[in-house]
């Protein structure tokens, strides 16, 4: 597989509710982050840097960005961030979110195909700061 989704991202306006409704629901593993206001997920066995079992993804829980964020975002694993936000605008796409680290993890940015449906983009880099 190319490009599978890498992580999903659910908002709301209580996160640390959320985690326990999710948790409670599908017996997903969800610790806060220390320093951050985020909940990772671990909806499979994982390890460091991700997932252990084949097929597995997992995610986060955070407050809601936008008001009319309402929705799963899901991230497309790809090789260069900037690269798929360059092709991606010169097939009609719209930035959302830049390029933004997670220190020591990797990049992602938010973009909105051209019908406006929203979706994330992922690219592993331990350098990332």
């Amino acid at each position: 597989m190319k490009n599978p989704v890498a992580h999903f991202e659910i908002y709301g306006d209580d996160p640390e509710k959320l985690s326990g409704f999710y948790s409670e629901l599908f017996d997903w593993t969800i610790r806060k982050v220390e320093g951050m206001d985020y909940w990772l997920v671990n909806t499979v066995a994982s390890g460091p840097q991700g997932p252990t079992e084949p097929g597995g993804i997992n995610g986060g829980i955070m407050k809601r960005p936008m008001p009319d964020a309402r929705n799963w975002l899901n991230y497309v694993s790809v090789k260069s961030v900037d690269e798929t936000i360059r092709q991606a605008q010169g097939l009609g796409a719209t930035v959302l979110r830049p390029k933004s680290p997670v220190p020591a993890m990797g990049w992602f940015a938010v973009l909105a195909d051209p019908e406006l449906n929203v979706f994330g983009i992922w690219q592993d880099d331990p350098m990332a700061k």
